[in-house]
């Protein structure tokens, strides 16, 4: 999640995550305060709900070991969707979570008698129960805010347009003003699972010139590879996609400190652009002087060498991983101004989203699509070139099986 989802610490702010789990969220928050030079402690007070008795000694345990200290509800008490644990409605500054999706088997009745619904049950089954919670956590997240308070949550992708009452209670969102950021998350984001998801972000604080407005990011497409199963955003791409939440909220000053903070991490005043094919040809020619330099090595040798031209190289393509990012950036909002990117970023009215995208809440449905680069290619003739060539290797595949099949003949075979 990126690490903006609130920005400002007052003392003593009310923080809660109704799903606690094992306590991440309050130890990312407590990191990010304290770098931000406060004392999370003092700042902050931590409330959770966990209905699995065990994982919350691992959140008491985790935020212990931290440094923090917090009250934290288990077992039948917390369960979220029938008790108000702590009784924090309107209460909480900030809200930060990252629930179960999709909980089925819900009963209406008493999580309708425990309140927290300031739009209502979603649809109810003939059961009686809510055959999806998704709407529960979404509005259990509103109505724990204060006037001036903000939430940041994973949430289900199904959820930015589901229909039924999950569509009535998200235009009912919609129109308070209070959706602020809605961000489309790629597949293999988490360990465990590799459905994809998306992270909603509420302010009811927002200043009226963003109230009738929600920013919409597609970071789909947006990521590094960690390995086959696992995506991740590195620290600078967090930063970049914080960077267009700052303009779509007129903090240019925080953009142009990233652009200062690339130029004191690549060391260089030049544009991005020339840092970036500079890494790139010295990437290599240094591959290029670490094989003429082991192949001239002595045998006993050759080990050390291709490992201290390996450090070597490691140092520039994390140069260049930098400066790509630098890159990526600058060449879509230059020195801060925000503007709408195909494919990446755009921001709608209230109006747009309910009058003519019917409610919808899925980044990709306003962003559209980023355009296709021309690589110069004319496909036809192209098409017809390895149309060509595979008519060749088909050739070249039946005289080989033809020598096979006469050799084996010849052998008595």
């Amino acid at each position: 999640m990126p690490e903006k989802a609130f920005s400002v610490c007052i003392k003593d702010s009310v923080f809660i995550d109704p799903a606690c789990g094992s306590g991440g969220m309050f130890v990312q928050t407590g990191d990010f305060v304290n770098a931000a030079g406060m004392v999370a402690n003092n700042a902050m007070t931590f409330y959770g709900h966990e209905k699995v008795e065990y994982n919350a000694k691992l959140c008491m345990m985790n935020i212990a070991v931290h440094g923090l200290t917090g009250v934290i509800k288990s077992g039948d008490e917390a369960n979220t969707f029938y008790h108000d644990a702590h009784n924090l409605v309107g209460c909480c500054d900030y809200v930060m979570a990252n629930p179960p999706f999709n909980v089925d088997k819900v009963k209406a009745e008493s999580a309708s008698a425990a309140g927290r619904l300031p739009f209502g049950l979603p649809s109810v089954n003939k059961n009686k129960e809510v055959g999806n919670a998704n709407y529960l956590w979404i509005s259990y997240f509103y109505a724990y805010l204060n006037e001036h308070g903000r939430a940041g949550f994973v949430m289900a992708s199904s959820a930015t347009d589901s229909q039924g009452k999950d569509k009535d209670i998200r235009e009912s969102l919609v129109r308070t003003g209070h959706v602020d950021v809605i961000v489309s998350v790629g597949n293999n984001f988490f360990y465990t699972k590799s459905l994809p998801c998306s992270l909603w972000f509420f302010d009811k604080g927002k200043p009226e010139a963003l109230r009738d407005k929600v920013l919409f990011i597609d970071a789909r497409n947006y990521y590094t590879v960690v390995d086959r199963t696992l995506n991740e955003w590195t620290e600078w791409q967090l930063k970049n996609l914080n960077a267009i939440v700052w303009l779509y909220r007129g903090e240019t000053d925080k953009y142009r400190a990233l652009l200062d903070a690339y130029r004191a991490e690549l060391k260089s005043g030049l544009p991005f652009a020339e840092i970036q094919a500079q890494a790139q040809a010295d990437i290599q020619a240094k591959q290029a002087e670490a094989k003429e330099a082991v192949e001239q090595a002595q045998r006993r040798e050759k080990k050390a060498v291709q490992a201290r031209f390996d450090e070597e190289i490691a140092a520039l393509e994390e140069r260049l991983t930098v400066a790509k990012e630098a890159v990526w950036l600058y060449e879509k909002f230059g020195e801060g101004e925000y503007r709408n990117i195909p494919g990446l970023c755009s921001v709608a009215t209230r109006r747009t989203i309910l009058e003519e995208k019917g409610g919808s809440l899925t980044p990709g449905a306003y962003v559209g699509i980023a355009p296709t680069v021309d690589d110069g290619v004319d496909f036809a003739q192209r098409m017809a070139e390895i149309h060509r060539e595979l008519l060749e290797l088909q050739a070249e595949s039946n005289g080989l099986m033809e020598t096979i099949s006469r050799n084996l003949k010849e052998m008595g075979l």
